[in-house]
């Protein structure tokens, strides 16, 4: 039996089965969907395989076309639109049963020195090390795990503030949310698993900042969530295995739909990620459902 970061990693592996084409794994969950990090960082991992030389990825746009059913395998279509001097261009279209479900385009850039630095500080919050893990804390307070919780168990996710858990704690509660996160072991050393890694665990709590002001982010939830769109910005290098700190916000939501934006610093204060979401946000009717925010 491996942990659950064996398991991520196997995730990851997908299945070449023909040039440009490979095929990912997909869990069986009680769930109705797929989730959304799983998607994008399987589609990013084939749109890396048909990258040569040490070309990072520096930014990935893309958007939730349909909902991938659980336990169903994915095939990963990859283009190779652009190989440039100092920049490589790929986009992959992610197919089940026939369907399109999902399309990324990912850009990959050639280390280079800039004549330009500088970055907005990483706030100041509690380190890891003095906050609870949240499966931890939500374990204690609901007594039994959601059945979601499978996709969190290869990391670790600590809450810089404290959660709430009924509507009345939520008074002047603003839209935002932050995190310590970390795989919950050793990850191998090739930085495209650990940009991997980070893209499926980015869909797991950004969309929290859109619901911060109106319901506890654990518990029954009282609207049907999907995430609509991901984009992301890799500035530096970094280690998902080693402590990062996922700041979120929401600047607004209306007409159905909620932005979210996320900077991911690295112990040493330096700004290593950005992120931006947007999902969808319908009322459930009658009681509500036990669950998480983003599906995808």
């Amino acid at each position: 039996m491996g942990t659950p970061v064996d398991d991520l990693v196997d995730l990851l592996d997908l299945e070449q089965i023909e040039l440009n084409i490979f095929r990912g794994r997909s869990p069986e969950e009680a769930l109705q969907r797929t989730f959304g990090g799983q998607v994008a960082g399987q589609a990013l991992v084939a749109a890396g395989r048909t990258v040569e030389g040490e070309r990072p990825v520096h930014s990935l746009h893309a958007y939730f076309l349909r909902p991938g059913v659980p336990g169903v395998p994915i095939v990963y279509q990859v283009d190779r639109i652009r190989d440039g001097r100092t920049f490589t261009t790929r986009r992959v279209l992610a197919i089940q049963g026939g369907r399109s479900i999902f399309s990324l385009t990912a850009d990959f850039h050639r280390p280079e020195e800039g004549s330009i630095e500088h970055q907005y500080p990483m706030p100041s919050v509690p380190a890891p090390e003095d906050l609870p893990s949240a499966l931890d804390e939500v374990g204690s307070r609901l007594g039994e795990l959601p059945p979601f919780i499978s996709r969190r168990q290869p990391f670790d996710i600590r809450y810089v503030e404290r959660l709430r858990w009924s509507k009345e704690e939520l008074v002047d509660v603003e839209a935002r949310s932050g995190v310590w996160l970390r795989t919950n072991g050793p990850l191998p050393d090739d930085p495209l698993i650990h940009v991997c890694a980070l893209t499926y665990a980015s869909d797991m709590t950004l969309l929290d900042a859109v619901r911060a002001p109106v319901e506890p982010l654990w518990g029954t939830r009282h609207f049907d969530m999907a995430s609509l769109d991901h984009a992301m910005w890799f500035h530096r290098p970094f280690r998902t295995d080693d402590w990062l700190l996922y700041q979120q916000e929401s600047p607004i939501a209306h007409g159905a739909r909620g932005l979210a934006r996320g900077q991911i610093f690295d112990r040493n204060g330096q700004l290593v990620v950005s992120v931006v979401q947007e999902g969808l946000f319908r009322p459930l009717k009658g009681r509500g459902a036990e669950g998480e925010g983003p599906r995808g």
